[in-house]
């Protein structure tokens, strides 16, 4: 940890605080020598694996199973459905030699996977009895992003993703409702990070899909970060690879199909940024590394090993019950390991003395509100899942009020100018051309049609729409985005 910490306030200087807080808590290092590409350190990759668990156990909850499929594509699958390629081709890196020898063929690392899973799914689907196929990899993906940021925009980033093959188109649309009730589950309920879903308009939609639903959060500069999307391929690459199976009644039919991607790397990014505060990081208790650290505290050898003693005892029952704890025996002084852990996100801290001893106590430091109380030994335990549920429910409470008051409705042009310069989500009526929305991203220098909410798809007649005046059709989010 540096010695001075972090040193900018996050609401002046986000970006800066940003950076620092990545470096500082030891969670990245930038000096790999190959440009948008980082190393991961443990602290990073131990909050990125309890993530992708809470995801996992959502997913294999619902039906899904894990598969890993090759890291390359052969170039012909992707060149089987138009869009798709389109979309991705200018992202992609190519393998063109092994060796000496040049290939016969170019291979793609995967910058997404439809193409790699569904040459393969026109194999294995022949019946209506292998319908649904729910299959999912928890991987790296591979995009020549030309800007760059760690978590947000990568050349290598993380991330899950689903593919699903159902016979009906009804199918395939609960399974992106049940996508969504994931996502929250995940995002919103053990996250505390608060989202809208919306469905991204026709020219914004994942390339080769008939619909995009995807996860909106917003960042403390305003800016909104996509964290997971779910879409309905319809049957597109179905009869792009001939994913035909026959049905009960004896005909055959092209399936119908979804994928669901949440963007484990950018749940971090927005992990760090949503409850973050000018000390560090803060973590929910359910993905921090260490839920819980001890600190020993005595200033004459005589009270040490009394004192040890105790914060591994501690630590022994912590275990025990299935706690992530340890007791920090590094040289420093206490207020440097207090900093450091702080800096960190460690949910709770808990201090260990001379006097806590003789008196049977600890002092429980909490990270959101930075409180300590003093807590009887016997009653430590319970006190650590009580206050596990407590720190969540105050991050929740902080994200979605500081969420809520990002979103400002406009009828006018000036309204929608003012809120996007504000670092606001604005929600306005809109005409649905695309035109109007490229004119308006243009001339707000990136406010962009980010969709409309589910449920809010009707408008009242007379509307107009706020940008160009012409009659509205629905009402829709914009924002600035990364």
């Amino acid at each position: 940890m540096s010695e001075l910490g972090i040193t900018v306030k996050k609401r002046e200087n986000f970006s800066e605080w940003y950076t620092q807080v990545l470096q500082k808590a030891d969670m990245i290092d930038l000096r790999y020598n190959v440009q948008g590409f980082i190393v991961h350190k443990p602290w990073a990759m131990r909050i990125i694996k309890e993530i992708y668990k809470l995801f996992e156990e959502e997913l294999e909850k619902t039906g899904h199973q894990p598969v890993l499929f090759p890291l390359v594509i052969p170039e012909e699958n992707f060149e089987r459905e138009k869009e798709h390629v389109e979309g991705f081709k200018p992202e992609v890196f190519w393998v063109t030699e092994a060796g000496d020898e040049k290939l016969e063929r170019r291979l793609a690392l995967r910058p997404t996977s439809e193409t790699a899973f569904y040459q393969m799914y026109s194999l294995w689907v022949e019946s209506w009895r292998d319908l649904p196929l729910k299959l999912y990899q928890s991987v790296s993906v591979y995009r020549y992003e030309k800007n760059t940021r760690p978590f947000i925009r990568g050349r290598e980033f993380l991330w899950i993703e689903a593919h699903n093959v159902f016979p009906t188109h009804e199918d395939a649309l609960k399974q992106i409702r049940e996508d969504m009730e994931n996502t929250r589950k995940v995002v919103w309920e053990k996250l505390g990070i608060p989202f809208l879903f919306l469905r991204r308009p026709p020219w914004d939609k994942f390339a080769g899909a008939e619909d995009t639903y995807a996860a909106d959060t917003i960042m403390p500069d305003g800016r909104v970060l996509q964290i997971s999307s779910t879409h309905d391929l319809g049957q597109r690459f179905a009869r792009a690879f001939e994913i035909i199976f026959t049905d009960k009644d004896g005909e055959k039919k092209y399936a119908w199909q979804t994928c669901y991607g949440p963007g484990i790397w950018r749940i971090v990014a927005a992990l760090i940024s949503v409850h973050g505060d000018d000390k560090g990081l803060v973590l929910p208790f359910e993905v921090a590394p260490l839920q819980s650290v001890i600190i020993p505290i005595y200033y004459e050898e005589a009270d040490a090993e009394k004192v040890l003693g105790k914060c591994f005892e501690i630590e022994k029952k912590l275990r025990e019950a299935g706690l992530r704890v340890k007791v920090d025996l590094r040289e420093r002084t206490p207020g440097w390991k207090f900093n450091d852990w702080e800096l960190r996100g460690v949910p709770m801290r808990i201090e260990i003395g001379k006097r806590e001893v003789e008196q049977k106590y600890v002092t429980v430091f909490r990270r959101d509100l930075r409180k300590r109380e003093k807590v009887p030994e016997d009653e430590l335990l319970k006190r650590i899942y009580e206050l596990a549920g407590e720190i969540l429910e105050n991050l929740k409470k902080r994200a979605e009020e500081f969420f809520k008051n990002r979103i400002v409705s406009a009828t006018t042009r000036e309204e929608v100018e003012e809120g996007l310069k504000e670092g606001k989500i604005v929600k306005m009526p809109f005409c649905g051309r695309e035109e109007c929305a490229m004119q308006m991203q243009e001339e707000t220098k990136g406010g962009k049609v980010r969709g409309t909410a589910l449920g809010e798809e009707e408008i009242p007649e007379g509307k107009r729409c706020a940008w160009c005046g012409h009659p509205a059709t629905q009402i829709v989010y914009v924002a600035k985005a990364y």
